[in-house]
């Protein structure tokens, strides 16, 4: 029979990801994104360089880079690990903690 688990509570910060508020770790280029195929490109975020490039922001933790898309909040936790959570998602796992 199959062990059930329950997630343990878990405080973390967390704040929705707004472009220009240095939240994120790089950026990578729209077309090598597109070229490599890494990830389905729907909703990315996609800033315009003054240069003309398009580039999109990304976090980069233990799983790899991860990309990150309109709505998504970066979540910290304690120990400063960091994720990216949709916003579809986040109601769904996250409440506010009392303090």
């Amino acid at each position: 029979m199959e062990q059930k688990y329950e997630r343990t509570p878990l405080i973390v910060d967390a704040k929705q990801y707004e472009i220009g508020k240095g939240m994120e770790d790089g950026f990578e280029l729209y077309t090598r994104i597109i070229t490599n195929g890494w990830i389905c490109h729907d909703n990315l975020i996609q800033h315009i360089r003054p240069d003309g490039t398009v580039v999109c922001p990304f976090i980069q933790n233990r799983r790899g880079i991860i990309f990150i898309r309109q709505g998504d909040y970066i979540i910290t936790e304690a120990d400063k690990e960091r994720h990216v959570c949709g916003a579809d998602k986040f109601s769904l796992r996250y409440k506010a903690a009392e303090e």
